[in-house]
């Protein structure tokens, strides 16, 4: 009887693009190798390749989303998986920062109030001609 060197089946490194995925940060592991490549994950504050391996303790830089509404999240590696599973032990490989759920939800309130500050509706001739005269003037 031949025993197997690995007694468990989560690793004691995992390479970060991998992790990304099982973690669901990107819906595929190109994505993840995109972000990766194109600087928008950082270890320990600086670029990673996408052959770089994470270890349990880790700290990630993630940037997710569009220019516009840029999400970045600082979370701590709590634990490695090679396999994608359900969203609720995603959450279960990662825990984000206290730092960053702050600047998250201050960034969010920001983009919600400079939303406030657009009417509704365009201006119409008449009161575009009265916004130049204003802009004119002073």
């Amino acid at each position: 009887m031949t025993q197997n060197n690995q007694s468990s089946n989560t690793p004691n490194k995992v390479r970060i693009d991998k992790w990304l995925w099982a973690a669901r940060f990107f819906r595929t592991r190109s994505l993840a190798k995109q972000a990766i490549e194109g600087g928008k994950v950082h270890f320990a504050g600086s670029r990673v390749k996408t052959s770089k391996e994470v270890s349990v303790g880790d700290t990630l830089t993630i940037r997710q989303g569009s220019a516009s509404s840029m999400n970045e999240k600082t979370v701590v590696v709590k634990a490695l998986s090679t396999e994608r599973g359900n969203a609720t032990i995603a959450q279960t490989l990662y825990e984000e920062t206290e730092e960053s759920i702050k600047q998250r939800e201050y960034y969010s309130e920001q983009r919600k109030l400079a939303n406030l500050a657009r009417p509704d509706t365009k201006p119409n001739k008449k009161q575009r001609r009265e916004l130049q005269r204003f802009k004119q003037q002073g």
